[in-house]
């Protein structure tokens, strides 16, 4: 049994959807709206989201990159739309497969038990460890000698893909890409969030112990010796 949410604004289409996968034992949540399902997910995250692209608050394709900048869960992008061209789109921001409407029931299902097994043989652990700190990533807390640290989502981002790679550098372009989601931007900004980072870690650009800056290739979340 997976948890699964739904977010469809079609009620009719909903119910549908909802009646078959609880008849296959999973448990189901919807939300009719882009925002609303934003809400699940970082509060209460899913195994799995089933996502319509014709929301009523936001297009599904721009609620499909919200929901990539605040979670890795599987996105199953169920669409009208069968262009070859706007479904590489969608791919390629992050969807994890798709659905041309209308399907079956069969035909969902076998969708979504792929997208679960291909999570679950990849699955990180749900708290990294760096020394003395540990990153929960489900509850997007962070704890450094007990005690938590107050973060920003941006912050909170930002020390999670650093501590995922550990004691390696990582390119500033990687992290513009990866953590703020663009292509181009001002390196002034990762400083920026770097300096706040490492005042609630207790430590400075000086006097670094876990936050390293590597001058002209990136940044290292290094394991304290």
């Amino acid at each position: 049994m997976a948890t699964i949410l739904v977010v469809e604004d079609d009620e009719y289409v909903r119910s549908a959807i909802i009646q078959e996968l609880s008849r296959r034992r999973h448990a189901v949540r919807s939300a009719g709206r882009a925002l609303d399902a934003l809400r699940e997910i970082t509060q209460n995250p899913p195994d799995a989201v089933i996502l319509d692209l014709g929301l009523p608050d936001l297009d599904g394709s721009e609620a499909l990159k919200m929901v990539r900048s605040v979670s890795s869960v599987p996105v199953i992008v169920a669409t009208a739309r069968d262009d070859e061209t706007e479904i590489v789109r969608l791919l390629e921001a992050g969807a994890d497969d798709y659905l041309v409407k209308p399907f079956s029931g069969d035909h969902l299902n076998a969708r979504l038990e792929a997208v679960l097994r291909r999570a679950r043989a990849t699955a990180r652990p749900s708290t990294l460890r760096v020394g003395a700190l540990a990153v929960d990533l489900n509850r997007r807390e962070a704890v450094l000698n007990g005690t938590p640290l107050t973060l920003t989502r941006r912050e909170f981002d930002l020390l999670a893909y650093l501590a995922a790679r550990a004691d390696r550098v990582v390119p500033r372009r990687e992290l513009l890409t990866e953590v703020w989601q663009q292509s181009y931007g001002d390196d002034q900004t990762i400083d920026v969030h770097l300096s706040w980072l490492r005042r609630k870690l207790g430590e400075s650009a000086s006097a670094p112990r876990y936050l390293h800056t590597v001058r002209g290739v990136g940044v290292m979340l290094i394991t304290p010796s």
